[in-house]
């Protein structure tokens, strides 16, 4: 996406994998706490956060207010900005690992919760530690995947 582009929503790329750091932290609680009512209250408030990026946008996430207020001033401004649809799709797959694993240990199925919640855990890692959206790119190919092929 153009910098240049003011119709469309843009997104710092940094505020995503700013908000992959705090959701690695949470998760990695989550799993060496589970199962236990606290593991399950704390995936129960990431699965809040990541419905609202997933609903109302990364933009507009309490990871989003945090980074917009606290750490990007003292970074400046960002080099390049992103579309937000494929961390938005991102924050969905993360709602979805999130509430299969509150499922899982709900029901007593802690394998599934544990599995499910490593899963998320993976994806927010990658972000975290390398700026790899691994949501994104999903975004991505199944975009790909879903446009007419031209000849």
């Amino acid at each position: 996406m153009s910098s240049h582009d003011t119709t469309v929503p843009r997104v710092d790329p940094r505020g995503p994998q700013f908000g992959a750091v705090i959701t690695t932290v949470v998760l990695g609680v989550v799993l060496a706490t589970a199962p236990s009512t606290f593991a399950v209250a704390l995936l129960a408030v990431q699965a809040a956060l990541f419905a609202s990026g997933a609903l109302l946008g990364v933009n507009r996430t309490p990871y989003a207010w945090l980074f917009r207020t606290v750490v990007r001033p003292r970074l400046g401004a960002p080099t390049e900005w992103e579309d937000p649809a494929p961390p938005r799709f991102a924050q969905t797959v993360g709602l979805g690992f999130a509430l299969v694993g509150l499922a899982g240990f709900l029901l007593g199925a802690d394998l599934v919760g544990l599995v499910a919640t490593g899963f998320a855990l993976v994806a927010a890692l990658l972000n975290a530690a390398f700026g790899f959206c691994l949501g994104c790119e999903m975004y991505l190919l199944l975009r790909r995947a879903a446009s007419p092929r031209t000849a």
